[in-house]
């Protein structure tokens, strides 16, 4: 009996929530278990398979995972609405404000992007990994979005035959993508810095010389995106 008590509690508190880190008003749980230096983050509230991936794999594997507390793709922001994907550079938040916001008068508009500008460094300074490590995100895709889209913007790619063309890994080091490239799995490398960026974290993650890579599968699609974490956590470091 003893013995199922303590296996019990231990499931029970597995998980290490540390702390919660907020960017303007978008708020994110920190879990941390283990010793793991790896970082991972999910960033769509309506994209449930990958949370539950995470929530899976960290349990397993470690790290510390930062999980955006919202239940839909976009959030509440002032009375309006943003994609917390389009607010990691000034561009990408400008435009994103006015894209979901069209009525919001200049004056409000400019205030509110000033505020991103003020916490978006402290912000990525807590996601980003230090000394080489790596940051994945996890997303989901139901509207046909897959990696033919990509190609155009990338610098390397490893698309394979038998795999669906909507699940692939999105990387921003060339070492990884080597890597990933002899994996079963569709890959597409992105190194270089756009003119005009989208506001993306992965184009975060280049300009600030970070290895990153996104881990793109179907809605649904549970065991899939488990299975490509686990290539992930078996041939990186």
């Amino acid at each position: 009996m003893n013995f199922i008590i303590t296996v019990l509690l231990n499931i029970v508190f597995s998980w290490s929530i540390n702390d919660y880190i907020i960017i303007d008003t978008i708020e994110f749980k920190v879990v941390k278990k283990g010793n793991s230096d790896r970082k991972y983050i999910w960033l769509h509230g309506d994209e449930q398979t990958a949370k539950m991936a995470l929530e899976h794999h960290i349990n397993r594997y470690g790290g510390t995972a930062f999980f955006i507390m919202n239940n839909l793709r976009d959030v509440e922001f002032h009375g309006g609405l943003i994609d917390p994907n389009r607010i990691f550079s000034s561009y990408g938040a400008k435009r994103n404000i006015h894209k979901y916001n069209p009525h919001w008068p200049a004056t409000k508009k400019q205030q509110l992007l000033d505020g991103l500008n003020k916490d978006r460094p402290s912000f990525l300074k807590a996601i980003f990994p230090t000394n080489g490590g790596l940051l994945i995100a996890l997303h989901n895709n139901y509207k046909g979005y897959n990696v033919h889209e990509e190609v155009a913007i990338s610098d390397s790619i490893s698309i394979k035959k038998d795999q669906n063309p909507r699940d692939f890994y999105l990387c921003t080091n060339r070492e990884d993508f080597e890597l990933l490239a002899k994996s079963p799995f569709n890959v597409v490398l992105q190194e270089n810095s756009p003119k005009k960026d989208n506001g993306s974290l992965s184009w975060a993650a280049i300009d600030n010389n970070v290895r990153y890579i996104n881990i793109e599968t179907r809605l649904g699609w549970l065991s899939m995106q488990k299975r490509m974490l686990v290539y992930i956590e078996k041939n990186l470091q």
